[in-house]
């Protein structure tokens, strides 16, 4: 391997459960109808295709609600407190792998106003080879383009690449695009599921004690 790969969401990050609940309260919806609506166009929103603002006129469209500048606001502030609640093992793991000299990307599915928090908020983002962010380019996960995009950027054949991703969907894209790819769930899986591939093995392993001593 010469470079991996992250996903950002519930790889890098963990949603931040408090900005949730204050989402569920701002619409006043069930969690099952919230999540639909959530979801519904957020394909696009990946795909910048519009802002904050445009994203949740959607949404209160498809839902029905009628939502004045304060609580519009409020629906895109907790929002992006949603997905920048950072997992620090997981970033440790990253800072640690860095230092030894291996080569780390992030291919995320973004929306624009996250990423322009992340960029005012995140110094950390530059340590990173090279950073794709689907709102930028126009194309998002599992399309094999982004992947060949991304590798392209570091220099290197996909081959030689390892993406992690939560969603089963988006390393079968990975896979189908010549990279190897496991599938995160937790950073303890992910040790077992290295060391029986045997794969970064002479590296720093995630949620380790020596990737806690790097830290």
């Amino acid at each position: 391997m010469r470079a991996i790969i992250f996903d950002y969401g519930e790889v890098l990050c963990t949603p931040d459960p408090v900005a949730w609940r204050n989402l569920l309260a701002l619409t006043g919806l069930p969690e099952p109808e919230f999540n639909r609506v959530y979801w519904a166009d957020r394909r696009d929103y990946d795909l910048g295709l519009f802002d904050g603002r445009g994203y949740w006129a959607r949404f209160a469209a498809r839902a029905g609600l009628t939502l004045d500048p304060a609580r519009l606001s409020a629906l895109i502030e907790n929002d992006v407190l949603l997905w920048t609640h950072l997992s620090e093992p997981m970033l440790a793991w990253v800072a640690a792998l860095q230092d030894a000299g291996m080569a780390t990307a992030i291919l995320s599915n973004m929306v624009p106003d996250v990423l322009r928090y992340m960029r005012q908020e995140f110094a950390w983002l530059r340590h990173f080879s090279h950073l794709t962010w689907s709102c930028e380019l126009g194309i998002v996960k599992p399309d094999p383009a982004i992947y060949l995009y991304t590798c392209e950027k570091l220099k290197i054949a996909p081959a030689d690449a390892l993406f992690l991703d939560d969603k089963p969907e988006n390393v079968r894209g990975a896979e189908e695009a010549g990279l190897s790819a496991l599938i995160f769930t937790t950073i303890d899986q992910l040790r077992a599921d290295l060391a029986a591939r045997n794969w970064l093995q002479d590296l720093p392993q995630p949620g380790t004690d020596e990737v806690s001593l790097l830290a």
